[in-house]
């Protein structure tokens, strides 16, 4: 069966419909972003998938023991509080040192074990909470705007980073972002909502559609372009150097 499904889902908020009419589900290995405007429902639908929200009607189902890891928009750490990255990620349960060091390893900060959470940039706190994600091996991982603060660059590193997780452990990725010039380019599929599902497919299938250019504009397509370009010129050189 899907990791996580929704059938003729639909979620009400404060007394209004946020989404209706939803049919979804994601498979192990997929990396999907859903993409819309403010108040579209995105975040709602992360929420009714993983039970943190109670459809109005329709179904959610999820796999059995489905194991999820979350990376969430933003982190409050205390200022006045001394806490490395390492004790951070032992909260609320110890972890093996082996289990944080590989989670580290995978979200690409090794060498940040012993620095003060709040020394952190930006980038690297996100790459911290993407560790802690991490620890459970996740058949899903899931990112709520994980890269909001960040600068385009380091949105696209992030992103790639992503992929090379998914590559490695062979997890599904569902996204919810803005970054839409970055984090399209980095799915196999893309679901544009406004309400409900707008149009479906692949970056490029979505990034043609008139239901997203009427939401988005035109400029994502020359975007995905530059993006799969300077991805593909860089794992070749990766295969060079190897």
């Amino acid at each position: 069966m899907s990791l996580l499904s929704a059938h003729k889902l639909t979620l009400r908020h404060n007394g209004q419909t946020v989404l209706h009419g939803v049919d979804f589900a994601i498979e192990r290995g997929e990396i999907v972003t859903i993409v819309g405007p403010n108040g579209s429902g995105k975040s709602s639908l992360l929420r009714a998938l993983v039970g943190a929200m109670k459809p109005a009607s329709g179904s959610v189902a999820r796999a059995p023991a489905l194991r999820i890891g979350y990376v969430p928009q933003r982190l409050h750490i205390d200022s006045t509080l001394p806490m490395t990255v390492s004790r951070f990620l032992n909260l609320p349960h110890r972890q093996k040192p082996a289990v944080v060091r590989d989670a580290l390893t995978r979200a690409g900060v090794p060498e940040l074990a012993h620095r003060q959470m709040i020394a952190l940039s930006g980038g690297q706190f996100q790459r911290v909470l993407l560790a802690r994600a991490l620890l459970n091996a996740p058949d899903i991982l899931i990112l709520d705007e994980a890269t909001q603060g960040l600068d385009q660059p380091g949105s696209a590193t992030f992103y790639r980073r992503i992929e090379d997780v998914r590559n490695e452990i062979g997890c599904a990725v569902l996204m919810v972002s803005h970054d839409l010039h970055v984090v399209m380019a980095a799915s196999d599929r893309v679901l544009c909502v406004n309400g409900h599902i707008c149009c479906e497919g692949t970056p490029e299938m979505v990034a043609d559609a008139p239901e997203y250019r009427e939401i988005f504009g035109t400029g994502t397509r020359g975007a995905l372009a530059l993006y799969r370009h300077e991805h593909d010129h860089e794992h070749d050189h990766s295969h060079e150097d190897a």
